[in-house]
């Protein structure tokens, strides 16, 4: 990867940051009814010494709170404090999702499948208008930390664009439990990003609205590696050694209840079953009738539903096979 030969000064809502400086700014998005203005904090780390510029971002939905607290703790711990390049790091782009405890903005849009967005359109429309205008064409690269919905928790994974060779790149150096390419999904900022040809990987870890520290340490885990591969921070013996290699899956699925009633898995997320293994299953609240569900292949458990109480169709498990 290519990057410019000295650092440049990031400009971000009308403020400017300089190589050896660091900033909080705020991108004004919009008010409140009570007329409250609602900002997006955005850090911005820009060392003197030329590297790339690498974007950090959470709460794109305002429930995830693991990839928030990613960004947090990472702040608090000082870990953006680099010796090459530049860190934009944004703990909640969704404020208002944030605020109401919810995937959405109020209008029940979501920012994820509102990108490039408009001046004068919708809450959401507007929200990934200003902040694609303001912040993709300073970055070279991006991470997008993600957390499961509708309490479906994700084992920690990589999902990158097949057709772009350097995410490809990004989701091996990440190196979490799981990684595979998953297709571009039209209005989503991994699709702009990619459009924009800035290389862009989404962590998934966890389930909405509940602190999950073993994905929040693969998170961290992650991004650290990324920049130490790119020199920005230094290297340890640390980083060196006895790590377990990511897992590449190929085909997935998801299975679903096979009928309505009471959900039990029987198995734990992360681990790897075996065709025709029971994973789960569906009882009345009778006791009497009980529905299995079976690995369909050999392979491995990546999204466990924790939803007790399902619907004939609800998405169970998601499951993958893993690549040759």
């Amino acid at each position: 990867m290519d990057f410019a030969k000295e650092n440049r000064t990031i400009i971000i809502g009308g403020e400017r940051v300089a190589p050896g400086e660091n900033k909080l700014l705020k991108i004004s998005i919009d008010r409140l009814p009570t007329g409250t203005l609602i900002d997006i904090p955005v850090y911005v780390f820009n060392s003197k010494n030329p590297g790339p510029t690498l974007l950090v971002q959470a709460g794109l939905h305002g429930d995830e709170i693991n990839g928030i607290e990613i960004v947090r703790r990472m702040l608090a711990d000082k870990l953006y404090t680099i010796d090459k390049g530049a860190i934009v790091a944004v703990p909640i782009l969704n404020i208002f999702g944030f605020i109401h405890f919810s995937r959405d903005v109020p209008d029940g849009k979501d920012v994820n499948r509102s990108f490039p967005g408009t001046r004068k359109g919708s809450m959401a429309s507007r929200i990934a208008y200003h902040y694609l205008n303001e912040i993709m064409h300073q970055i070279d690269v991006a991470i997008d930390l993600h957390t499961g919905g509708n309490q479906r928790h994700n084992f920690p994974q990589i999902r990158y664009t097949h057709e772009d060779g350097l995410s490809a790149k990004l989701a091996s150096i990440f190196n979490a439990p799981f990684t595979f390419s998953s297709k571009l999904i039209k209005g989503s900022f991994r699709n702009a990003a990619y459009l924009m040809n800035k290389p862009t990987i989404v962590f998934e870890a966890g389930e909405s609205m509940r602190f999950d520290d073993f994905s929040i340490a693969a998170g961290i885990d992650g991004i650290l590696r990324i920049l130490r591969y790119f020199d920005m921070v230094k290297k340890s013996n640390e980083d060196y050694g006895g790590l377990k290699k990511t897992i590449y899956l190929g085909k997935r699925r998801w299975l679903r209840a096979p009928t309505a009633g009471m959900f039990i898995p029987k198995v734990l997320n992360g681990t790897q079953m075996q065709k025709g293994a029971i994973l789960g299953l569906v009882s009345d609240i009778y006791g009497k009738k009980t529905k299995l569900i079976k690995a369909p292949d050999d392979g491995y458990i990546i999204c466990i539903n924790h939803q007790a109480v399902v619907n004939q169709g609800d998405a169970l498990f998601h499951v993958g096979v893993a690549l040759v």
